[in-house]
């Protein structure tokens, strides 16, 4: 350090460096870098982020960071770069994966690339853990995106020093304990509030400070929206008053959310609000550079009506907004809205009404349509096969997703529906014409296997193929291997496709397997569901029956496995490759060497969870024994929804809010939203479904490693076993089981463990049969998401309540429902069946404390798969230190540690635990 420097004082206006006979004026400007500096000065323009490094902004990057395909994920930063962007957005928070691992790996092949390195990087994740990973491999200064109150202060300022040490830039959110700032005074408090902590208690340059208080979307309908726009700009105003060296950022897009689908008015809002955001002091903002209109080209009625909406200058600035955007057709071009398709031939309005999901001409189309060609079947076979088609394609083409190509299923069963009669009067007529049977690409039975409930997702693959000529024979849930077999005879099926949820779902399949051999069959099996994989269907299933077995991952492929199955000349190879292909993985699977260490089970029983019991105090429960709930509101359940696996069930993937205005499915994602929440409303004022539920909260201590004996009311002494992570873990890391968090007997007082069931689907086979008879597959599959997602809402209702009222251990926390989705509050609630506690058959050992049966309604099936399937269960543990993992694979002792607990064979044990042995059975 130049030994001259004798003193530096700071202001709001520069940083004088006093040096020998020399004074150099440094300006306290926000300097950022990458291999080149960005000065952020008085004059410089307004920067724009690039936005599409982000795996919740942009389809193609989440799908090369998937798969792996770095290097040419870094094409992307590239092309931002080269856009214009001035600073590099970079965001990894994806369920599917390890964000800091793939922050990391992005960041550091980023850096060898000038091109792209050369300008900033915000570092960008709602985990403050991949956030720090970022930290450790970024070269320049970077902006960490983002810090907040709202896990109070101790953590932001926790957070804010390690930024601090890394030397970079935050963006505060406007959050703090109690939620989101969503008022203009909120967003100066909640900024100025952490302004001051950071400068006073942090020691932050002022000037390395970026504000993003809040855009929320306006033109919504809702009234107490209208002047969010206003609201962003007042208070971006006030912040650089009071705050002057302090920076202001936000997300652009958020602002339209309503005109999603309507880039025209899009652009011309971002424009608009940004031409006021910035004369406010707005710096800088996620928004794409490329797709914004220069203010005074926007078309002047169209600029007018925007400046009324965001600056909410006239009560009806929303209604002349939404009824100008309905004219707007295509960038630069207005139309009026009408229903111009409706001119177009029977032929094209059949295909229009298809491809836009549109039933509300259906009938009289259909009708014209069958008084026009020679026979009813002709229909079927030339303008509705055709439309579907293109259905087809645009879902094969990525152009179209899921929820709409049910909405077209919808309007073919109805158009379908209303020839059937007259197919069958000329059948009748004609019996021994071939043309009086209605011709399909091929027959498929679909079925979910004997003991499981879960159909979504077949129920999904089923209206995909049926998009595509396939006749489908769907047999439901709970099928046992007999009847997909005598079926699949009966009615000379092409393929036979099953599905399965729960664990023992794999064995079931593999006995179908068994049974097609067994019986000569000839015929392909498909194989899909949430427990299956390409390798367990390689080893496992593929090995007993030899006329093809594949594994389809989601409904977008299973069309491309069909169609290969059934062309006579595509099916040998594509046979030959899968049996190949499944032959490599079955020998890598059998010859794999064992990287991974294990602890014998007695060691790593030892290496358990280090908690201080001396020094813990169990809280008892206000109340011990069983508390059941009959007819729970609704409206209050719905309360708790989180979205976000709603969007997954339709295979929209990204995160919530953010889907909705994301760039490929974010129009899709919006409709299915929208009508979502309409049939949400009549769930609920209709009381379509009925909400059961029961707690019990009993006494409980540990009396061995992984044994927990619990002391319900009625029924005796029970003992829970739990297993334990058996993978040698670093120093320091203790190899957790469930057990770990429940007092060990011998302190000498009593713990306490909790359970609960709780069920949103009774009532739901009435609605369901309702839509089947309507064929209206779209409102049935979204009837059994809603449900779904209703049942884990009211389990998150039902751990709150516990929490604050009914076992009282945190009755003074306050979360909101986004921080209740990612688990901030203390305690779990583990299900059996699950990561933690694999095992399924302990939920006998549940339902039986709690009587839930008689209490809910809830029924186990033979395989452990609870009834209705919108229904959870599980465990309630109130330590501080009790937290959720995996338990991973385990070795043999182990196995044969928890048979003898179990009073089973080995046998048995491997049967119920299959997915997590070590070894091959």
């Amino acid at each position: 350090m130049n030994d001259t420097l004798t003193n530096t004082t700071i202001d709001n206006n520069n940083v004088n460096e006093t040096t020998g006979n020399e004074r150099k004026v440094i300006k306290p400007f926000l300097r950022l870098s990458g291999l080149e500096p960005l000065v952020v000065r008085p004059e410089t323009n307004f920067l724009n982020v690039g936005e599409r490094t982000n795996v919740t902004g942009s389809k193609k990057f989440a799908r090369l960071i998937r798969e792996g395909h770095y290097e040419e994920a870094l094409s992307v930063a590239r092309q931002q770069v080269e856009n214009g962007a001035q600073i590099l957005d970079v965001n990894m928070d994806d369920a599917l994966l390890d964000g800091e691992v793939a922050m990391t790996t992005f960041l550091n092949l980023l850096a060898a690339e000038p091109d792209i390195s050369r300008i900033p990087v915000m570092i960008d994740s709602s985990k403050f853990s991949v956030i720090e990973a970022g930290l450790k491999c970024v070269q320049g200064k970077c902006i960490v995106n983002s810090i907040s109150l709202k896990e109070g202060e101790a953590k932001f300022i926790e957070q804010a020093n390690i930024c601090k040490d890394y030397g970079a830039a935050v963006v505060v959110m406007a959050f703090d304990e109690h939620g989101q700032a969503d008022t203009e005074d909120k967003r100066v408090n909640f900024s100025y509030r952490a302004y001051k902590i950071l400068t006073e208690k942090v020691g932050f340059d002022p000037q390395d400070i970026i504000f993003d208080p809040n855009i929320f979307a306006i033109a919504t309908g809702i009234e107490e929206h209208n002047n969010y726009a206003v609201e962003f700009i007042n208070a971006t105003r006030r912040i650089k008053e009071l705050m002057p060296l302090a920076k202001v950022s936000g997300g652009v897009s958020n602002v339209s959310f309503s005109f999603r689908g309507n880039e025209p008015v899009r652009e011309a809002m971002h424009s608009v609000f940004l031409y006021h955001a910035i004369k406010a002091g707005m710096d800088m903002g996620i928004v794409n550079a490329g797709m914004l209109q220069i203010y005074d080209d926007i078309e002047p009625q169209l600029r007018e009506l925007c400046e009324d909406a965001i600056l909410n200058r006239r009560e009806d600035a929303t209604e002349r907004l939404i009824q100008f955007a309905e004219t707007v057709k295509s960038k630069g071009k207005v139309t009026e809205k009408d229903e111009t398709w409706r001119q177009g031939t029977v032929e094209e309005r059949l295909s229009h009404a298809l491809v836009n999901g549109i039933t509300d001409y259906i009938d009289q189309d259909t009708e014209e349509a069958r008084q026009k060609y020679p026979r009813p079947l002709d229909v079927i076979e030339g303008p509705l096969m055709a439309g579907m088609n293109i259905v087809g394609d645009l879902f094969g083409s990525g152009k179209m997703f899921l929820p709409q190509v049910v909405k077209s299923a919808r309007v073919m069963k109805k158009s379908v529906a209303i020839l059937t009669p007259y197919i069958e009067e000329e059948k009748l007529r004609i019996q021994a014409e071939q043309g009086g049977e209605i011709k399909n690409a091929g027959k498929i039975l679909l079925a979910t296997v004997k003991g499981d409930v879960h159909d979504i997702g077949k129920n999904i693959v089923g209206v995909v193929l049926a998009c595509n000529g396939y006749e489908i024979i769907d047999l439901g849930v709970m099928v046992p291997a007999e009847k997909i077999l005598q079926t699949a005879r009966q009615e000379k099926v092409d393929i036979i496709g099953l599905s399965g949820l729960i664990t023992p779902s794999l064995d079931e399949m593999v006995h179908v397997a068994r049974e097609l051999k067994r019986q000569d069959f000839d015929i392909p099996l498909i194989i899909g569901g949430a427990t299956t994989s390409r390798t367990h269907t390689a080893v496992k299933i593929a090995q007993e029956y030899e006329h093809g077995v594949v594994h389809v991952l989601d409904a977008s492929r299973s069309v491309t496995v069909t169609g290969s199955l059934l062309n006579k000349a595509l099916k040998p190879d594509f046979l030959e490759s899968i049996r190949k292909e499944y032959q490599q993985l079955n020998e890598a699977f059998k010859n794999k060497k064992q990287t991974k260490q294990f602890l014998p089970i007695a060691e790593a029983q030892q290496n358990k969870s280090a908690i201080d019991w001396d020094n813990f105090k169990p809280v008892k429960p206000k109340f011990l024994g069983v508390k059941k709930f009959e007819s729970y509101d609704l409206a209050e359940i719905a309360a708790y929804i989180d979205w976000q696996p709603f969007f997954i069930a339709w295979e929209l993937h990204g995160k919530f809010p953010q889907i909705l205005s994301d760039e490929v499915v974010g129009e899709a994602a919006t409709r299915l939203y929208k009508d979502a929440k309409g049939l949400l409303d009549k769930i609920i004022k209709e009381k379509w479904l009925t909400a059961n539920a029961v707690i019990g909260l009993f006494p409980a201590v540990r009396t061995a490693a992984d044994t927990v004996q619990v002391s319900p009311e009625k029924g005796g002494i029970v003992n829970l076993e739990f297993l334990r992570q058996q993978l040698k873990k670093a120093p320091g890391q203790p190899n957790f089981s469930l057990a770990d968090f429940i007092a060990p007997a011998e302190k000498g007082y009593t713990d306490y463990i909790g359970g609960f069931a709780v069920t949103t689907g009774i009532g739901i086979e009435k609605w369901l049969e309702k839509f089947e008879a309507e064929h209206d597959d779209y409102n049935s599959i979204m009837l059994k998401a809603l449900a779904d997602r209703l049942a884990e809402a009211f389990a998150e209702l039902m751990h709150e309540r516990v929490r604050k009222e009914f076992w009282g251990y945190a009755s003074d926390e306050h979360f909101t429902n986004e921080e209740l989705i990612k688990e901030a509050y203390s305690g779990i609630r583990p299900a059996p069946g699950y990561p933690a506690c694999p095992d399924h058959t302990e939920k006998y050992k549940l339902f039986d404390m709690l009587d839930a049966t008689a209490n809910t309604g809830i029924e186990l099936t033979e395989s452990l798969a609870m009834y209705p399937a919108s229904s959870v269960s599980g465990w309630y543990f109130a330590n501080p230190e009790a937290k959720y993992f995996g338990l991973g694979k385990i070795e043999k002792d182990q196995v044969t540690d928890y048979a003898a607990r179990k009073g089973w064979t080995v046998e048995e044990a491997e049967q119920w635990l299959r997915p997590n042995l070590e070894y091959d059975i």
